[in-house]
């Protein structure tokens, strides 16, 4: 399994309501549930910036994150990115792997 950080704005005209977030959220989370049972959600934040949510999933592969990512776009008018990530000491025995050679 692999990391992936999933970034998503949600344009302000797909929320009539502040328990549109909720509504959202409820959806999202029965279409992965359904169409990617293999994808477990590690982190959830709410952000103010650029974007309005950072998620953290862990799945098998780049094409099951995109099917979340796909999913979560389907869902009002939003936008997403997604970026493999590495935990930080994987990284570094990673980058020492490399200076040891």
């Amino acid at each position: 399994m692999a990391e992936f950080v999933l970034l998503t704005r949600i344009s302000p005209q797909s929320l009539h309501q502040p328990r549109s977030y909720a509504t959202l959220e409820r959806h999202v989370a029965e279409q992965v549930r359904h169409h990617c049972p293999e994808v477990k959600w590690l982190h959830s934040w709410a952000v103010l910036g650029p974007w309005d949510y950072i998620d953290v999933i862990d799945a098998p592969d780049l094409a099951a994150a995109t099917r979340v990512s796909v999913l979560v776009r389907s869902f009002g008018q939003t936008r997403t990115e997604i970026w493999p990530a590495m935990a930080w000491p994987q990284f570094k025995s990673l980058v020492q792997d490399l200076s040891a050679r």
